[in-house]
């Protein structure tokens, strides 16, 4: 299944005022079809009121350790044992303190003590509390357990500070629970990601560029990822937030892409160039904005370096390239003269006119084609293609050398 869809989320929520926040976090949950059930603590109820996450997830919420209902009185051992992971949003200092040294005190910190599952854990504090000593080194002892940690933004608090302890993003979290759920078959490997278009200026106001939109080269940055891969995603220009814990290197220009790339592209074990690295750059560039005339104008233009192929011809023993040929005619053709020609391992070819394949869309439908066959993969969302593209890699990197 995609994303969270199916998964049993035991979701914590602790007394801080970003409860409220939790409510929203829920909500997202809830829209991916995950089955969400939440424990709530005595405080977390003074700031959100049970009923809320009750109407929110259509499950009860448990909060009381001692109820009397008799399907109630194991529910310290029952809760997690259909669930797939817990989830704590907010987790303040008194209930990271309490999970540290083993307290079961309310019914949360019993469920948790007694579970046998992943726990994510998402600060959330004044940031004079999250960097006390005892805090820190509570945070550090329950890492030492195996609990996973999501850590605080920075920001304007509650108290009116500028500073750490905000909760973080639902982005974040999101990530570190699909982690969980993913294989870690890209661990200890480095992965060098190219995406979105890039930006020739012409004059102060107009530059050439293209329609990528960055998201399928950023849904192979996420997948990796999760996959345990350490990431460097160099980016043009494009609308989507930066993915959590992965290192984003933000260029414009093709040359900018090539020298970010070759800077880097030494030390991955796995180079995919996903961008749509525009072709031709203006051979000058005005410094004042050029104005309309009645002839009209005449653009020379000047062909931008080719990064795929420069990797093709310099990369290092065992390493594997992967390109993109986003085609509107002639898909096979186009795809196997550039698999040959820039000398990749792996080249992924798809149809930039099909309404669910083109720019700017949620969904993708690729051709994989490497020297030995090429393989049409089924209508899918770009990250469920993404994976797909990683199982091919780490096919190829288990298969027999390259000649």
């Amino acid at each position: 299944m995609p994303g969270l869809s199916g998964k049993r989320i035991l979701f914590g929520v602790t007394g801080s005022i970003a409860a409220y926040k939790a409510a929203d976090w829920l909500r997202s949950l809830v829209k991916e079809e995950a089955m969400a059930t939440v424990v709530m603590t005595e405080a977390a109820a003074r700031f959100v009121s049970p009923l809320t996450f009750s109407a929110l997830s259509g499950q009860a919420v448990y909060h009381d350790m001692f109820d009397q209902a008799p399907d109630l009185v194991m529910a310290h051992i029952n809760l997690s044992r259909g669930a797939d992971a817990i989830l704590v949003a907010p987790a303040t200092a008194q209930t990271i303190a309490r999970l540290a040294h083993g307290m079961a005190d309310n019914l949360l910190s019993t469920v948790i003590l007694a579970a046998r599952i992943p726990v994510v854990i998402c600060p959330a504090m004044n940031s004079q509390m999250l960097s006390h000593p005892a805090t820190q080194d509570n945070i550090r002892r329950l890492a030492s357990f195996g609990y996973h940690f999501v850590q605080p933004g920075r920001g304007e608090l509650a108290c009116g500070e500028i500073g750490d302890g905000r909760l973080a993003d639902w982005d974040a979290a999101r990530e570190k629970l699909l982690s969980l759920f993913a294989p870690d078959d890209l661990k200890g490997q480095t992965v060098l990601i190219t995406a979105g278009p890039t930006r020739e200026a012409l004059d102060p106001a107009r530059f050439l560029s293209n329609r990528s939109s960055g998201k399928m080269g950023f849904a192979l940055a996420r997948t990796a990822r999760r996959r345990g891969a350490t990431v460097i995603l160099v980016a043009g220009p494009v609308q989507l937030p930066d993915p959590p814990e992965i290192e984003v290197v933000h260029v414009t220009t093709a040359e900018e892409m090539r020298r970010a790339v070759m800077d880097r592209a030494a030390t991955a074990h796995v180079v995919v160039k996903s961008a749509a690295v525009a072709d031709f750059r203006p051979s000058t560039y005005a410094d004042h904005k050029i104005k309309k005339t009645p002839q009209g104008i005449q653009i020379d233009l000047i062909k931008n370096p080719d990064i795929l192929a420069e990797l093709g011809a310099h990369r290092l023993s065992g390493q594997i390239l992967v390109g993109f040929a986003a085609e509107s005619r002639d898909h096979a053709g186009e795809g196997q003269r550039k698999l040959i020609e820039k000398n990749v391992d792996l080249m992924v070819v798809n149809d930039i006119l099909g309404k669910a394949t083109g720019f700017d869309v949620e969904t993708n439908q690729v051709t994989l084609m490497d020297r030995e066959a090429a393989v049409t993969l089924p209508l899918l969302s770009k990250e469920e293609t993404a994976d797909r593209i990683w199982d091919k890699v780490l096919q190829m990197q288990n298969g027999p050398p390259r000649p």
